[in-house]
């Protein structure tokens, strides 16, 4: 099965489950019996609800460290398209890359606008698709949380508390999740080595674990932190945080951003037949 297949089953499985979300988590937002209501939405388990669509609102998926505005790719366009600027979400604003590394990471970043995997349409991958500047919905269930964010309608499944092992290797990796008190913890593993993490050049080896934590600081903001471990490209674990912020529009929703169509020529346009004289 490929992975657009494996996409659109996903897509379908999200969509039956937002659907079907009045009927299951009715008065899931209300405490636990004996548990003290802080505010935060929770199951009926007690444990913190994250359900809704979330965006994160900064420049991380331009450059994940700190960096100043600069010109875009047409200059003929002026303004338009330029980098935005941002203090960056890396703690200590380092990316440990190794020696080799970092030269790669400079030259992807040099050619970005043909390297990046987001100029193809590609499925951008964990913690990538968190802060790219698209929204994305979470639907929480007992046994497994699904994500979707609207670029290249990507999703991902988020098994809870399993010692199931990874079948392949995904565009969005192998998820499994834990509660650690009122955090939520996801294990990512066997992500695709074709995703990068920024258009800065950050990229990555099929070896790149990722474990992401979610936790209230209000009902309406979540604090996310992702810490990345590969030993072929970082020469110990870094982490990036930052804030995500619910979508609370009367008509919030995830739209569809299929952008496969306007890759073709970008990606296969060389391969065209010149018609017969």
């Amino acid at each position: 099965m490929g992975d657009s297949m494996r996409t659109r089953i996903g897509l379908a499985v999200l969509v039956t489950a937002i659907a079907v979300a009045p009927v299951i988590f009715v008065g899931c937002t209300v405490p636990a019996q004996g548990q003290a209501n802080t505010g935060v939405p929770r199951t009926t388990d007690g444990k913190p609800d994250f359900s809704g669509i979330w965006q994160a609102m900064n420049s991380a998926n331009w450059d994940l460290q700190a960096h100043a505005a600069r010109k875009g790719p047409v200059v003929s366009l002026g303004a338009a398209f330029s980098v935005p600027p941002g203090p960056g979400v890396v703690e200590g604003n380092e990316i440990p890359y190794l020696p080799a590394a970092a030269a790669k990471k400079k030259e992807n970043g040099d050619n970005w606008m043909t390297r990046d995997p987001e100029v193809k349409c590609f499925m951008p991958g964990v913690p990538r698709m968190i802060y790219m500047p698209y929204p994305f919905q979470i639907a929480q269930g007992r046994d497994s949380i699904l994500m979707a964010t609207e670029f290249a309608s990507a999703s991902r499944t988020i098994r809870m508390n399993t010692t199931e092992k990874s079948p392949y290797p995904a565009w969005m990796g192998w998820n499994v999740a834990k509660f650690d008190g009122d955090t939520l913890v996801i294990d990512v593993t066997d992500q695709m080595d074709q995703t990068w993490l920024s258009r800065a050049g950050d990229y990555h080896t099929e070896d790149l674990h990722v474990v992401e934590r979610f936790s209230y600081i209000d009902r309406n903001t979540i604090n996310y932190e992702a810490t990345m471990e590969d030993p072929k490209m970082y020469s110990r674990p870094w982490k990036i945080r930052m804030p995500l912020y619910r979508h609370q529009e009367a008509n919030a929703q995830i739209m569809e951003y299929k952008c496969v169509e306007f890759a073709e020529e970008v990606m296969y346009g060389h391969l065209r037949k010149p018609p017969t004289p």
